[in-house]
């Protein structure tokens, strides 16, 4: 009977446990501090920055890599986290080669740019590993805000009411607060439980309190909310799909990509996840693309990815169209 990748059907165990942890290592290790130096070297700190400009959290791009081209990576961080305090996840998941990167004048001029994203995690990842916290809580205000979710926004919200004085409560439906970043991350994207280590570190500013498993509309209702609270945020994300609302859509075997990669990334065992001998993905975005390298990562023999118009209109960029290709 074939083994392994060969196994027909929807099975786990595909694979050794020495190469699903290759197939699931950093795919963007982190540069040591003498890599970091000569990768800022590189930068020509432009001063109307195109860099900049293209940065959706319009972080001062050129100010932080020069610190770091200094000696200064808390100054760096600093930089960062001033802009942006999930500046650590950010630096590993954001598509900067169609953002700062894709503008870089060296890209432009060689078309090879400043590696900015992998300098914004050396920064940041200095800043907390040192456990250095740039940002203390004023005086309490004696106000009480809800903040609904525990994901990028919530937190990012949560941790500036925090600084202002006031008293914060997360209301998070899932088991573990992160949001995005905790369930919906390619595994080999953001590794070593590094969601959880950013919930703690901006937590760590003191005065939120994240309460998990609670659901707004199941456990709690906004009215409530609003009588006990002075303010409310409310920052649930976008948790739907987009439905193929085809004949078979619910058949065995068919799940969709949110919920795979939400599986994965909770996976305590790696060989306990079945995978298909061949996969079909049917979608041309990030998470098409995520759910399909992963697919193979996890020893599917076969994977198709089907996408209704050209390869041109695909929403992913082209380094991750690139990535699924040289997965085989």
């Amino acid at each position: 009977m074939p083994e392994g990748q060969f196994k027909e059907g929807i099975a786990g165990d595909r694979l050794s446990p020495e190469k699903y942890a290759e197939n699931f290592s950093d795919l963007h290790p982190p540069l040591d501090r003498h890599e970091a130096l000569v990768e800022a070297d590189r930068c020509y700190f432009c001063y109307d920055a195109p860099c900049m400009n293209a940065c959706p959290t319009s972080i001062d791009i050129p100010l932080f890599i020069r610190q770091i081209a200094t000696g200064n990576p808390l100054g760096s961080a600093k930089t960062i986290f001033d802009q942006n305090i999930l500046g650590g996840m950010c630096a590993r998941v954001c598509p900067t080669e169609t953002l700062c990167e894709e503008v870089c004048v060296r890209e432009m001029a060689e078309g090879k740019p400043v590696q900015i994203g992998r300098l914004q995690r050396y920064a940041t990842d200095v800043a907390m590993a040192m456990e250095k916290q740039f940002y203390k809580r004023a005086q309490p205000t004696g106000r009480k805000v809800a903040v609904v979710g525990a994901g990028p926004a919530g937190l990012a919200c949560a941790h500036r009411l925090a600084r202002y004085g006031h008293d914060v409560t997360i209301l998070e439906a899932r088991p573990k607060a992160g949001g995005l970043n905790e369930y919906g991350i390619a595994a080999y994207k953001s590794t070593d439980d590094f969601a959880q280590a950013e919930v703690d570190y901006v937590t760590a500013i003191g005065g939120i309190d994240v309460v998990e498993g609670k659901a707004l509309g199941r456990d709690y209702f906004l009215p409530d909310l609003v009588k006990t609270y002075d303010a409310v945020f409310l920052g649930m994300g976008l948790g739907g799909i987009n439905g193929l609302r085809v004949e078979g859509e619910d058949a065995d075997g068919v799940v969709n990509a949110v919920e795979f990669i939400a599986a994965l990334r909770q996976a305590e065992d790696l060989s306990d996840l079945p995978v298909g001998r061949r996969v079909v993905v049917i979608g041309g975005g990030m998470t098409a693309i995520d759910a399909a390298v992963q697919s193979k990562l996890l020893g599917a023999e076969e994977v198709t990815i089907c996408y209704r118009r050209g390869k041109e209109h695909m929403n992913a960029s082209e380094f991750e169209q690139d990535l699924a290709t040289s997965k085989g």
